[in-house]
């Protein structure tokens, strides 16, 4: 029996294989700090790490594990091995096992691998998770969770089948400073009665200057010597090889990324979406989709999101800005602080409207908040209302530990993952229906309940998407 098929086997009988903590040569490490920290740790107390998708930003995934100190890299697994961006991070690790199929590196090295981080396209989150997980192995996933609705719900609910897996999503800033910030504030009452957030992403995108009259996917290009096409492609219907749906370029397109919005909005919504109790929208409405076409995003997009009374909490809208042409309106008193820095003011000719970096503004009952992206802080406008109120803002904690060492340590025990898949799933359910919206060109109206568009029969299908293609039907159950 091929490997491949050991591998459905295993799957489809969900046997979970016992993990060991295989004691390994110590890490080859990035920094002088980092070695030390790692030299400290015993090979026997880390965590046997599995990194699929090694590439691009999966590299620097696989570097921040290490900088940790508690993570044995005892696998890299990547479609194109020969490539430029995965061989130089096969340098750094060359006791590491490696694999083209993460099924045949479950199938060859399961009994030694502990936790999985997955730093692949959007559309390939979904069956490599769903594979681990039933193999009993913990999850760390990059956002957002998955490239439809229904396999984020399916993710959500093999979460909570296999419950002594650890999960997280890779919203870095969920442990950083804007959480403890938030949560803080909530709870001390700063932050309430929320009634409207803006969040912009104004930086241009790799499909910017795209033709948007376009009535095909490109032409069929010759498949790279050292790339196994057919497992990138993984549960998607046949694309023909184009160089414009690789290295990043996949976010474009509708197929397997989720633009700009699946790029962005975890960065810029994930607290206020978790400390709000925002929850799923019961409206998406497209306001602008400026080139909007049947194959890519959009040049500009705004979204709005209407969110219902949550308790005693009010409505919230949701404003979505994406594209170098829509900028949000900016409340009086906003200063300078949101500005790029490295665009200089203009010498002749009409002042121009201010670039603003990635950011959000929330608008409260009482009071308006500014803040940047990841892990930045909020902090209150005008400053004079600023000032009034420093006395009466509570003081925030520390973060005990950034993103991937929350993870390691809940891997053993010792934390709670702050973004696991029951608190990252509805956030990027959100975004899956922001794409919905954006895809179709057409205000959606959302059961929450139900989990279900009641008002277009087309965007109601694009919540589950098309079936997978044959051989990949497995992941889909649970």
């Amino acid at each position: 029996m091929s490997s491949k098929n050991t591998s459905r086997r295993k799957f489809l009988k969900n046997t979970t294989i016992a993990t060991a903590a295989t004691a390994l040569l110590p890490d080859l490490l990035f920094a002088k700090n980092s070695f030390l920290r790692s030299a400290v740790t015993a090979p026997s107390e880390k965590v046997n790490l599995a990194c699929i998708g090694i590439g691009n930003r999966g590299q620097q995934i696989i570097e921040e594990f290490a900088k940790t100190g508690l993570a044995n890299i005892v696998a890299l697994c990547d479609v194109d091995m020969g490539a430029p961006q995965t061989q130089k991070i096969m340098g750094h690790f060359p006791q590491a096992r490696r694999f083209q199929d993460f099924r045949q590196m479950f199938d060859k090295m399961g009994n030694e691998i502990e936790a999985v981080c997955i730093g692949t396209p959007d559309f390939s989150h979904f069956p490599i998770t769903m594979m681990a997980m039933a193999l009993g192995k913990h999850v760390y996933v990059e956002k957002p969770m998955a490239r439809t609705f229904n396999e984020v719900e399916l993710m959500m609910k093999a979460a909570e089948k296999y419950n002594k897996v650890v999960t997280q999503m890779g919203n870095q800033g969920h442990s950083e400073g804007n959480y403890f910030q938030f949560k803080t504030w909530t709870e001390a009452g700063i932050i309430k009665d929320v009634n409207k957030i803006v969040a912009h992403m104004n930086s241009a995108r790799r499909w910017h200057g795209w033709d948007t009259n376009i009535k095909a996917f490109p032409a069929a290009e010759s498949v790279p010597s050292t790339l196994d096409w057919d497992i990138w492609q993984m549960q998607t219907f046949g694309h023909d090889y184009n160089k414009d749906f690789v290295n990043g370029q996949w976010r474009c397109w509708y197929d397997f990324g989720m633009g700009a919005l699946g790029d962005w909005g975890a960065h810029l919504l994930d607290t206020a979406h978790e400390f709000l109790d925002l929850g799923l929208p019961t409206e998406v409405k497209p306001l602008k989709l400026t080139g909007h076409n049947d194959f890519f995003y959009p040049m500009s997009t705004t979204l709005s999101y209407k969110f219902p009374k949550r308790g005693n909490k009010p409505k919230v809208e949701v404003l979505w800005y994406d594209g170098v042409d829509n900028l949000p309106p900016i409340p009086k008193g906003y200063g300078v602080q949101g500005l790029d820095p490295n665009i200089p003011p203009p010498s002749t000719g009409d002042i121009k409207g201010p670039k603003l970096n990635p950011g959000k503004i929330i608008y409260s009952k009482d009071l308006i908040f500014k803040g940047g992206s990841h892990g930045s802080t909020l902090s209150i406008i005008p400053e004079e209302k600023a000032k009034a109120m420093a006395a009466q803002l509570p003081q925030v904690p520390k973060s005990p530990s950034n993103h991937f060492k929350n993870f390691l340590l809940a891997c053993k025990g010792q934390e709670k993952t702050r973004s696991p898949f029951a608190v990252a799933g509805p956030l990027s359910q959100v975004f899956c229906l922001g794409v919905i919206a954006q895809w179709t060109g057409d205000k959606i109206k959302f059961d929450r309940e139900k989990k279900i568009i009641t008002n277009n029969r087309k965007a109601n299908e694009l919540l589950v998407g098309p079936p997978p293609r044959k051989g990949w039907e497995q992941y889909y159950k649970i």
